[in-house]
């Protein structure tokens, strides 16, 4: 048996938020979590200020998470061929970044926001191509441990990165804190710690703090 592989073209979705323009302020690319659709995570963003701009792309893979209920969900990889996954949803956001970020003023606010599976994704995509942006927010995510962070030092310098955890979020432990503390003071990641009281989702209050601050 043989393994193939097939390039051609197909349709991806995603949710904008906002009219994009010359005097948006704020641009946010927001990426889901494993088993949510775009449209769900885009709507915790709907209370923010009208000078903003969201764009919420959407993974490839979407599946029945309920099927007795037929609720679907969306992912963006799994282990299999997990390095093609990884290049086709990097091209993907990069061509929708590229695609709106033309059409904002050029000293935009640009905040990169990964939810779960999409914290990881958002790191992958910022390693691989290195996008401009002034704030990166990992929320109930961790920075993926098989990438090196050493050099990307200077292309991280003067810009913030924050990981947001939930007090109850089921998917965080201490052993996994401890590891993931060690691991990004190897790779000399800097960052700010922020937790709410909450589990594994995103807090609109908690959003909307922190979005004051950026």
């Amino acid at each position: 048996m043989q393994a193939h592989q097939i390039k051609f073209p197909r349709t991806a979705h995603y949710y904008t938020l906002g009219n994009p323009s010359k005097s948006t302020k704020k641009f946010f690319i927001v990426l889901h979590g494993y088993g949510q659709l775009a449209s769900q995570i885009i709507h915790k963003f709907k209370d923010l200020d009208t000078d903003a701009f969201i764009l919420a792309p959407e993974g490839f893979s979407r599946f029945y998470w309920n099927e007795r209920k037929g609720i679907v969900g969306a992912s963006w990889m799994t282990k299999t061929d997990r390095l093609s996954e990884i290049e086709d949803y990097c091209n993907y956001i990069e061509h929708l970044y590229y695609q709106y970020k033309n059409q904002l003023p050029e000293d935009v606010e640009i905040n990169i926001l990964g939810f779960s599976q999409g914290g990881a994704t958002a790191v992958r995509w910022i390693e691989r191509n290195r996008p401009s942006f002034d704030n990166l927010i990992l929320w109930g995510a961790a920075f993926p441990t098989d990438l090196a962070y050493l050099p990307m030092k200077d292309y991280l310098h003067h810009k913030k990165l924050y990981v947001v955890y939930g007090k109850d979020d089921e998917y965080v432990n201490a052993e996994r804190l401890k590891m993931h503390d060690m691991f990004t003071k190897q790779q000399a990641l800097e960052f700010e710690m922020i937790w709410f009281e909450g589990k594994h989702v995103i807090d609109r209050t908690v959003l909307q703090e922190l979005v004051e601050r950026l």
